[in-house]
């Protein structure tokens, strides 16, 4: 009886349309790494394995298996979320998490995905932390996250 009620109040959650609003870039200060790093020899054992297929061999991305180092630089990485859970990346393990933490947001770009939008906070040297939402937004002035500007987009 209480799984159904569960499931009964989630589904009255999931129903209601996504408010609007702004939704600003996080501070990364905050924010936290939520999966462990791979380590060298699980990279290692997965490299074999994911490059030994031959269809990635002669597929279009010749590039990732064509060494150690691109197949590393692509798959060293952890998931990262914002201290309220809204924005997610997937940033590398060789980046400082002190370096990742200070960085400030450079730019805000919307974009859409089949019936979601992805608005992405862009923080330099490969650092972008994304939200995703039902809502149609679009990025507060032109994107650009100078000081005084706000980073954000406007969501409908």
């Amino acid at each position: 009886m209480k799984s159904r009620l569960i499931v009964l109040a989630l589904g009255c959650v999931a129903a209601f349309p996504v408010l609007a609003g702004e939704i600003a870039c996080p501070d990364l200060a905050t924010a936290v790494q939520v999966a462990t790093c791979p380590s060298e020899e699980e990279l290692k054992y997965t490299y074999t394995g994911y490059c030994a297929d031959n269809a990635r061999l002669y597929g279009k991305d010749k590039d990732t298996c064509a060494t150690y180092e691109n197949y590393r630089k692509l798959k060293n990485v952890a998931m990262w979320e914002s201290a309220d859970g809204a924005f997610h990346a997937y940033l590398s393990c060789d980046l400082a998490p002190a370096a990742i933490k200070a960085a400030k947001p450079r730019r805000v770009e919307v974009g859409k995905a089949g019936k979601l939008t992805r608005v992405a906070c862009d923080y330099g040297d490969d650092i972008v932390f994304a939200h995703r939402t039902r809502a149609a937004c679009k990025p507060v002035g032109d994107g650009a996250c100078a000081a005084g500007k706000p980073c954000q987009a406007s969501c409908d």
